[in-house]
């Protein structure tokens, strides 16, 4: 079944049309948008069918295998013509006066986009998010693959594409549609700086060298002394330092004093001004004689089986 010789048939809309850019016809708005200018005689078979609004096409060039899917916006082209935005040219690889086919469809309400700008000035705008959203409104559907243009400051962003749900065409009027972004094409990542290996190396043996040179640390390898200047009834055992090369262990003798070495350093700490606890040196007479006195009164307490307390004496720091 034909219409008025048009070539229309079935109960479906499906027809072939030459297109010519927006610019034709003196309409410029529409290339903000996705949507084209048809002939009269397409509204006149359209208000015949049953078709459900709004309005949705799909448009295929059978040579270059392309399909996208578009809206419409008047019925004021010529017979045998429409208009469309440059950019849905593009996307389909039409040029001015070549065919493609119209067919009516019925698209998906749209529940997830993805979008990946071509440059990365789209994301330097202030707020792109309230641009797209304005831009978005001008268009009734959205297929992947296809670049979109967004125009602001009197420039032209393109955005791919590049994933819708439920379907991989969908229809985006009064719905909520979650949108997400990819890393624009021209984006790179910041390169770490790389470190040449030979300096890398060189570093590697400044900083091992130090480490071989210094000893371990090995902990508790010094010695007890008591405050009120008493010997220590037990000797700790001696403790070799494995990391310290120049260190030897101390050596105590029969009295649990230091060698002569430690008490001339014990010395020197004490002319320098510093209380050092515990030191013998320069310690009057008469306290090193209580002090063997009173290891002679230790002794035969030591031999007492019962522990008796609160038996010592009590000395004062002052000497």
């Amino acid at each position: 079944m034909f219409f008025d010789g048009y070539g229309y048939h079935g109960t479906s809309f499906e027809q072939s049309y030459r297109c010519y850019p927006a610019s034709f016809i003196e309409k410029p708005q529409i290339e903000s948008g996705d949507k084209i200018i048809m002939p009269p005689s397409a509204l006149d078979r359209l208000a015949s069918l049953h078709i459900d609004y709004p309005m949705l096409f799909e448009l295929r060039n059978d040579a270059a295998e392309r399909v996208s899917h578009c809206g419409v916006l008047e019925f004021i082209a010529e017979e045998g013509m429409i208009y469309m935005p440059y950019w849905m040219m593009e996307n389909l690889l039409l040029q001015e006066g070549d065919i493609v086919k119209l067919k009516n469809v019925t698209l998906p309400k749209g529940t997830y986009v993805k979008l990946q700008p071509h440059t990365k000035d789209f994301l330097d705008i202030s707020n792109p998010k309230a641009i797209l959203e304005t831009t978005l409104r001008n268009y009734s559907c959205l297929t992947t693959g296809d670049s979109i243009m967004v125009a602001y400051n009197n420039k032209k962003y393109y955005i791919d594409i590049i994933e819708t749900k439920p379907s991989n065409a969908i229809s985006i009027i009064e719905t909520d549609c979650e949108v997400d972004f990819a890393p624009p094409l021209d984006y790179k990542e910041p390169e770490r700086p790389a470190v040449p290996t030979s300096s890398s190396r060189a570093l590697s043996q400044v900083e091992e060298a130090p480490a071989d040179a210094e000893p371990k640390f090995s902990a508790f390898t010094g010695t007890g002394r008591r405050l009120d200047g008493k010997p220590l009834k037990q000797q700790p055992p001696p403790v070799s330092s494995s990391g310290s090369k120049d260190k030897g262990p101390a050596v105590f003798n029969g009295n649990n004093s230091r060698p002569s070495g430690s008490s001339s350093q014990a010395t020197a700490r004490q002319a320098q001004g510093k209380l050092v606890f515990g030191s013998n040196v320069n310690r009057p007479k008469e306290t090193k004689q209580e002090s063997g006195n009173e290891a002679k009164q230790e002794q035969p307490q030591k031999e007492e089986p019962k522990f008796q307390p609160f038996t010592g004496k009590k000395y004062s720091l002052k000497g």
